[in-house]
């Protein structure tokens, strides 16, 4: 018997490079509605699998919102939407995926009230389990 967790992939590209465009993130975690994603580009096409590869939700062509350094991915339904944000204390604990693929939790964020400097606190963990 097996201890396996359900696991989603959450695939990021921006579809305006190349002939069919750029990997920007791949991925995977636990199911979950809300993603923020960090440095997206100005459009991004977004598809969720499942551990199987079937099809679980898709947003194609996300045009960014506003100028941030992050951006909040939803999952309605089968249809991803996207939100930039500057995120606040009700988004802490949600899952952050970086460029290249890597996932943690938001653990802290700052951001100056002219918007022109932040930090914030991620929290990476792994399991070969």
């Amino acid at each position: 018997m097996t201890d396996a967790k359900l696991l989603h992939y959450w695939e990021v590209w921006y579809p305006r490079a190349a002939a069919t465009g750029i990997l920007v993130a791949r991925g995977r975690l636990e199911p979950t509605d809300r993603l923020i994603l960090h440095a997206a580009p100005e459009i991004a096409t977004v598809e969720v699998n499942d551990d199987e590869h079937h099809p679980v939700a898709k947003g194609v062509d996300l045009q960014r919102t506003q100028d941030t350094p992050m951006c909040l991915l939803r999952r309605e339904g089968d249809r991803i939407t996207r939100e930039d944000i500057w995120p606040t204390d009700a988004d802490m604990g949600t899952p952050v995926l970086l460029p290249g693929g890597e996932v943690g939790i938001l653990k802290g964020w700052w951001n100056a009230e002219d918007r022109m400097e932040w930090r914030w606190q991620a929290e990476f963990y792994n399991s070969l389990r």
